[in-house]
């Protein structure tokens, strides 16, 4: 399997814009946080992490075709895992038409929007996440204005994926972000 410094170069690769790239890399960081508090082996880390960094891939330069283009075109020609492949696959269910069913996916979908959604609440607060509390990040969630391209749907069925409760969900991940990847 690839490893971090490789991914991060492909990640790069592909991937121009700075918030773009800042979205994988808080995804991959609360993938590892996930993995690391489920207690999983230190490969199976690794392969959380990946799918985090690496789920958006194509969405810059391809983004009608996103994820196909990378699960079909991309990472067939990386030494990545079908279980990453998959979860990435299972990230977007509804332009690919496979469901979130290893734990890998449920997680990697419950942190994909969750964990931009959150970022754009960070950018409008004085301390970032620094003093994030979760009543402040579901009052926005309230606001269908607020980064009104955000699925409440999607954030909503991924919490229940990974039988969390969005306050448990969110304190986790405020934690993990304060050491913004």
């Amino acid at each position: 399997m690839i490893n971090r410094e490789e991914s991060e170069r492909i990640l790069e690769e592909y991937i121009d814009d700075d918030n773009l790239r800042l979205h994988c890399r808080m995804v991959a960081a609360a993938m590892e946080a996930y993995a690391s508090d489920l207690d999983l082996s230190e490969e199976d880390i690794e392969k959380w992490w990946t799918a985090g960094l690496l789920h958006d891939l194509d969405w810059e330069k391809f983004p009608d075709e996103h994820p196909n283009k990378a699960i079909n075109d991309i990472f067939p020609k990386m030494d990545l895992s079908n279980e990453i492949i998959e979860a990435i696959k299972a990230h977007a269910p509804e332009r690919t038409g496979k469901r979130p069913e290893a734990e890998m996916d449920k997680y990697l979908f419950a942190c994909d929007e969750l964990s931009g959604f959150m970022n754009a609440v960070s950018l409008v607060r004085p301390n970032g996440f620094q003093d994030m509390k979760p009543k402040s990040v579901t009052k926005k969630l309230k606001d269908k204005r607020f980064a009104e391209n955000v699925s409440r749907e999607d954030i909503k069925e991924g919490v229940e994926m990974i039988n969390k409760e969005l306050r448990d969900h969110l304190l986790f991940l405020i934690e993990v972000f304060k050491e913004k990847p």
